[in-house]
């Protein structure tokens, strides 16, 4: 429980600094907090998609390494919640990095938004196409893992931490 309200504060105030990390297009995009089910804004909706999939391609990972992912260690366990998952996508806020970037690149724009009626706000489908394509793209980068100073697209880096932690 104490680790889990350290991550909570760090969390805080990470979030709490991320409007700052946002140089372009500030009209359109904001961050006054991290909300979700539904996002309220343009950057959540962003983050939130993008979270989608990396939590999808983490739970891959641990079901291919043995690993249950519906079993953390720092995550709670309720059901159907991949709580190993969410232990896991703690160290790779590239979800994060990854909409920054778009947005400071001007990759993506406003006019791709729709706010519903209970404030909900949705992405069109032009807009999911460019996240996805772009998403793709990013996994094909290369880095080098810190741990196995080995180089590794940053796509398998989920598989790779997942072997690690088996």
């Amino acid at each position: 429980n104490q680790l889990r309200g350290y991550e909570g504060e760090a969390a805080s105030i990470y979030f709490g600094v991320f409007d700052e990390l946002i140089l372009q297009q500030k009209k359109d995009f904001f961050f006054q907090g991290r909300n979700r089910r539904p996002p309220l804004d343009n950057v959540n909706a962003m983050l939130s998609f993008t979270y989608t999939l990396l939590t999808t391609q983490i739970t891959s990972a641990l079901e291919v390494v043995g690993l249950d992912p519906y079993v953390g260690y720092m995550h709670t366990e309720r059901p159907g919640r991949v709580s190993l998952s969410l232990d896991l996508i703690e160290e790779l806020r590239a979800a994060d990095r990854f909409v920054l970037s778009l947005i400071n690149k001007k990759i993506v724009n406003g006019k791709s938004f729709t706010k519903k009626e209970n404030g909900a706000v949705l992405m069109d489908t032009d807009i999911r196409k460019k996240l996805l394509s772009e998403w793709q793209n990013k996994k094909k980068e290369i880095i080098t893992h810190p741990y196995l100073n080995e180089k590794v697209e940053w796509g398998m880096v989920p598989f790779v931490q997942a072997m690690l932690l088996a």
